[in-house]
């Protein structure tokens, strides 16, 4: 039976510290085993930053500075044709608005901007919801007996 003064560890699971730079004799002396000179041999940070690129002259000091500013992002519309109403109106879709239109996957999501353009034919009688309209849209679903409401 193990008494709790005599458990030893397991042999050469633990090693001692390497005491670097005490003479030739140890094996790790003159140079610590750093190597001869250079940045990597000192102490400190012996990295160079991100940005350096070997002496080149930086990405960061290439480019110009910037000037001015910037203005926000224009307005980004979905673009919705007649012909897209035709076809959701022979599903049985009396109003087309951006619930529908985000629920059918033609739009983004509910509260996407949308333009409608007068590409295609409409017979269908609709009512279309909607932020943006060209002339030659609104004059088809109106010809046609619907209205177009700009929100």
């Amino acid at each position: 039976m193990l008494s709790h003064n005599t458990i030893e560890s397991a042999p050469n699971s633990r090693t001692p510290r390497m005491r670097v730079g005490r003479g030739v004799g140890s094996g790790k002396g003159g140079t610590s085993g750093r190597g001869n000179g250079g940045q990597n041999s000192r102490t400190g940070r012996g990295k160079f930053n991100a940005a350096f690129e070997g002496g080149q002259t930086p990405l960061f000091r290439r480019l110009p500075k910037k000037r001015g500013f910037t203005a926000h992002a224009p307005n980004v519309f979905s673009i919705l044709n007649v012909s897209t109403l035709e076809k959701l109106a022979s599903e049985g879709v009396t109003t087309i608005d951006s619930e529908v239109l985000a629920q059918k996957g033609l739009i983004p999501n509910i509260g996407a901007l949308i333009k409608l353009l007068g590409n295609g034919e409409i017979t269908a009688k609709v009512t279309v919801r909607i932020h943006k309209a060209s002339a030659q849209a609104q004059e088809k679903v109106t010809k046609a007996g619907g209205t177009v409401e700009l929100l």
